[in-house]
């Protein structure tokens, strides 16, 4: 199998997460996540909420929606796109799991807030509103990441020179 690059393996994950473990060969991983996405894809409804979001329906986008089993989505979307990622990375690159997992929580957060939160008067709903709170969970992700680099960079260097 051809090794994916980074980009192309996020960018597969995007569109369906399985497709780019399908794509490095790996079977079960690649089947259990796509049989994950259309469980609670389905079950959650949320193609009907991201027409109606589309649509700008915010309210019917709300309505549709069984938030039981939406809450699943953003772990099971971010540990796609992260696994895809940890499988292309260089071995040496270290705590990239960090802005994926931020970004899930936050999105987790942004679906909780997505029925009664507005920005500047406007309602985003259940679809909008998650995918802008994906933005501060990975920059959060990517600043806490660094800020862990440069420290035990430090304290490592540190100790070379006692």
């Amino acid at each position: 199998m051809k090794k994916l690059s980074k980009l192309e393996a996020i960018l597969w994950n995007i569109a369906l997460p399985g497709f780019s473990q399908l794509l490095a060969g790996r079977y079960l991983k690649g089947i259990t996540l796509i049989l994950l996405e259309f469980a609670i894809n389905v079950n959650s409804h949320f193609n009907i909420a991201i027409m109606y979001s589309f649509l700008w329906e915010i309210d019917m986008a709300t309505k549709v929606i069984d938030f039981q089993w939406l809450m699943f989505y953003p772990c099971v979307y971010m540990f796609g796109m992260w696994d895809a990622y940890r499988d292309a990375m260089p071995k040496d690159e270290k705590l990239t799991f960090l802005p994926f997992v931020f970004g899930a929580y936050f999105v987790t957060i942004g679906l909780m807030y997505s029925t009664s939160l507005t920005i500047f008067g406007i309602k985003f709903g259940p679809v909008f509103l998650p995918m802008l709170f994906l933005l501060p969970g990975l920059i959060i992700g990517l600043v806490i990441k660094y800020l862990i680099i440069i420290i035990t960079t430090k304290r490592t260097r540190e100790k070379m020179y006692e």
